[in-house]
């Protein structure tokens, strides 16, 4: 992902402060802010599709499903983005840094496009893997109908897949 302004490292004040002028979303991820590619109607319908399903499966539980207009901060590595569908159980903790920003998701999916389904797989998921209220990452491939579920498991990640 190319990003916004090369070559200058940007705070996550600046940030704060270039994504509420934005038009468009930002992901903030070591002093790089990076322009967040717009999905497909396919992959916009999937990821609505998704987060339908798990609003209806936990209505009246302690858990809440959010579309991709939630922002998400991993405080252990500051990456800063907007999962495509996250589920919270119990209420949601802040950022300090930015209270619009929440920092405990129990469950986060992923709609995969091509132009960042390697990102997503790879160093997005690490990022992920640090929050300790994730209990689980689904990554989704609409294209290939394919599944990919990674869920905490003590200390471990298990990786699980379905479909295609």
């Amino acid at each position: 992902m190319p990003s916004l302004v090369p070559n200058h490292a940007h705070t996550f004040e600046e940030y704060l402060e270039i994504e509420e002028a934005a038009t468009v979303r930002h992901e903030f991820y070591d002093g790089e802010i990076y322009a967040m590619a717009g999905g497909t109607p396919e992959h916009a319908a999937m990821a609505a599709e998704i987060t339908s399903k798990l609003g209806r499966q936990m209505e009246g539980g302690p858990c809440r499903v959010y579309s991709s207009d939630l922002r998400l901060r991993v405080l252990a590595t500051g990456l800063a983005t907007y999962p495509d569908v996250t589920v919270i159980c119990g209420p949601s903790e802040r950022d300090p840094a930015s209270p619009s920003h929440v920092t405990n998701p129990t469950l986060v999916v992923e709609v995969l496009s091509p132009s960042t389904a390697d990102y997503d797989k790879g160093k997005k998921l690490e990022h992920y893997k640090t929050m300790p209220s994730l209990q689980s990452f689904l990554l989704v491939d609409h294209a290939s109908e394919r599944i990919e579920l990674h869920s905490r498991d003590g200390d471990d990640w298990l990786r699980r897949e379905f479909g295609g």
